[in-house]
């Protein structure tokens, strides 16, 4: 009787597995619970793992990616994602660093939370005094997404939902989106956006994921060379907001057309890098209207790793982590401190809806809204 209740046992046990496991040959897709939220909903976390061993976890918390595990040149795998252990530690952080999160219904700011479509005027809830930033008080990235796992040409992948109620954070219009993440085995993440709505709206969707090429919590990211495909940038006023102007990168402590350490220039007596506390602007990429091309590639001397990102976004925001100041403990009680993380958030450019020169951010009935970005990492010997 006992061998045939643990025969009983171990058939159950085999079952939950094959129900949470997806197998594509040798990638993988497993879930595992992950906590709650405040209402006693289950929290997920997905982990994706290609053939090269190359780990993605995501989290239906916020649509969140919690983790990138990939190779150093020595072949050393690392996390190279700033995030905390677990559910309870994203729920509960007092410095909303927006780690890892997508992020809705609209990406960066918008000055003093107020915009005017179709002749009626929008008040945002104001929570980067005095703007509205990365969605308001309650955005997407704090919201609990449903998640669909798929295997696909030898590939795994995520597909994260999420349906925004007409007048929620006090933006118009019933919003579905849909984020497809696919892990591929050249070691890129590829996420694809896309979203419908039912009466005219704006948005601007992006991830916010902190990148560390050495190692989540290991020092800080100044030595990194960083190179981005923009020409011209759109310049900020003390409270982070664009000016209008499309203006010229050469000459400046933010042209970065050329492989740069990014803590070659930083401190420089600069009074963009000043009103942002270093790097938190967005960059007007090139070959504009042209589909999916490189936005960027960052390179970290001490690990090898590179990271590419190419996008068929306008834009490109580039944050060199200015606000992280000790008071994140992140996973495995390493301390994020200034500069320790960088974001290349593909989007459109802040404040766009109060900024008609820029391109449109406005979604109507009957339109469907694309987005491409891809991170592809490798290394260089």
């Amino acid at each position: 009787m006992g061998k045939r209740i643990a025969h009983i046992m171990s058939c159950t046990a085999l079952l939950a597995l094959l129900a949470t496991t997806v197998h594509a040959g040798p990638a993988t897709i497993t879930r595992a619970a992950w906590g709650k939220m405040s209402d006693g909903r289950a929290i997920s976390l997905y982990t994706l793992t290609n053939t090269h061993g190359m780990q993605v976890k995501i989290t239906t918390y916020g649509g969140t990616i919690t983790s990138i595990v990939v190779p150093d040149n020595k072949g050393q795998m690392g996390d190279v994602v700033l995030g905390y252990n677990d559910s309870a530690d994203y729920i509960k952080a007092v410095n909303n660093t927006y780690f890892g999160a997508l992020i809705g219904r609209y990406g960066n700011r918008i000055a003093k939370g107020i915009f005017t479509l179709d002749g009626k005027t929008y008040h945002l809830y104001i929570n980067n005094t005095p703007n509205s930033l990365h969605g308001g008080h309650y955005g997407f990235d704090k919201k609990l997404w449903s998640a669909t796992p798929f295997h696909r040409r030898g590939t795994v992948g995520l597909t994260v939902r999420y349906m925004s109620k007409d007048g929620e954070e006090n933006y118009p219009g019933t919003l579905h989106e849909k984020v497809v993440y696919t892990l591929t085995n050249d070691n890129s993440l590829q996420l694809q956006y896309t979203a419908t709505t039912d009466k005219d709206t704006v948005l601007n969707l992006t991830s916010h994921a902190y990148f560390n090429l050495a190692g989540a919590g290991n020092g800080n990211i100044l030595d990194h060379f960083m190179m981005i495909n923009a020409d011209r940038y759109t310049p900020i006023t003390k409270n982070l907001i664009p000016t209008g102007e499309l203006a010229t990168l050469s000459g400046t402590p933010l042209d970065f057309r050329k492989a740069t350490p990014i803590g070659a220039r930083i401190d420089k007596d600069n009074v963009q890098l000043k009103n942002a506390g270093g790097y938190d602007h967005n960059f007007v990429l090139n070959q504009q209207g042209q589909g999916v091309r490189l936005g960027a590639r960052v390179s970290c001397p001490r690990s090898g790793r590179v990271m590419e990102v190419w996008t068929d976004q306008p834009g490109l925001q580039f944050y060199s982590g200015n606000f992280l100041n000790g008071t994140n403990i992140g996973k495995g009680g390493k301390v994020y401190n200034k500069h320790y993380g960088f974001c290349l958030e593909a989007q459109h450019y802040p404040d766009s809806p109060n900024e008609p020169k820029f391109p449109t951010t406005e979604l109507k009935p009957g339109q469907v809204y694309h987005q491409t970005t891809i991170y592809k990492f490798s290394v260089q010997k």
